[in-house]
């Protein structure tokens, strides 16, 4: 099994073995702050101007960084106040947990695993319609023009990106040996991965020969609806998607699956 992840990459093989399988893991993506905290203090400023009606939080490392940029000049009471006079609304449960570190309730839950487009009915529920939004790793224009169609004036808050690893030679073996036959299993656990992955294969000279693998020689998993619809938008059809999206049970659904999916495939 190949998997591209990153962040968890020992506990990724550890899973695989478990499951018996062979994996090569190759870390595709890093995340790194935005260096200037110029943007988040603005943002900052505009907030506690009440130019909001409705924040939106979608991931935990992204409030985390947005939190420290900002305590670099106001203090977490003023903070908390000012996120309390707005509507917050919460994507999972991790930005969750630093709002009540904050003292912070959301009036608005959206349970994992929304993608943008489950989102937007949500929201055209809302009354609200001065909505900031806090970033996920790159922007979502689609999302905003969503909002905007419903009415809404739409700030964005870009606290962190997704980039390639430093090291990207294990990222173009995993491109190399995908070409060559040797996986019978490619892992998604973020978008980001496939973007990455067709990247370094357009740099190297095979991008199309690659998407055809995905296409008609390898299985596919993805962790859930997200990365499903991520890889779908780029006409890739998932071969497994497991019932929750969680990684351990995205290499047990690819080890109990993959045989008779790579029967079918081929």
């Amino acid at each position: 099994m190949l998997s591209l992840e990153s962040r968890r990459a020992k506990e990724m093989e550890a899973l695989i073995r478990r499951w018996n399988g062979e994996p090569f893991v190759a870390p595709s993506v890093q995340e790194r702050a935005i260096d200037s905290q110029a943007e988040a203090l603005a943002w900052a400023a505009s907030l506690i101007a009440g130019e909001f009606d409705l924040v939106l939080f979608t991931t935990g490392v992204g409030l985390a960084y947005l939190r420290d940029a900002i305590l670099t000049k106001y203090s977490a009471d003023e903070f908390a106040d000012a996120l309390r006079n707005v509507t917050i609304a919460v994507r999972g449960p991790k930005p969750l947990a630093i709002l009540h570190e904050l003292g912070v309730q959301p009036q608005v839950r959206i349970p994992e695993p929304n993608t943008w487009r489950e989102m937007v009915p949500i929201m055209a529920e809302r009354s609200e319609r001065r909505i900031s939004i806090q970033e996920y790793g790159r922007p979502n224009p689609e999302f905003n023009a969503a909002l905007e169609a419903l009415g809404a004036t739409v700030n964005t808050i870009a606290i962190y990106r997704w980039e390639l690893p430093d090291d990207i030679g294990p990222l173009k073996e995993a491109a190399r040996r995908l070409l060559r036959g040797d996986v019978d299993v490619l892992i998604f656990t973020t978008s980001v991965q496939y973007v990455h992955l067709m990247e370094i294969a357009a740099n190297l000279g095979f991008a199309d020969k690659l998407y055809q693998v995905m296409k008609s020689q390898v299985v596919v998993a993805s962790v859930g609806p997200i990365m499903t619809a991520a890889l779908r938008e780029h006409g890739i059809e998932p071969d497994i998607e497991p019932d929750y999206p969680k990684m351990a049970a995205l290499v047990r659904a690819a080890a109990e699956q993959s045989r008779a999916a790579l029967l079918r495939k081929r």
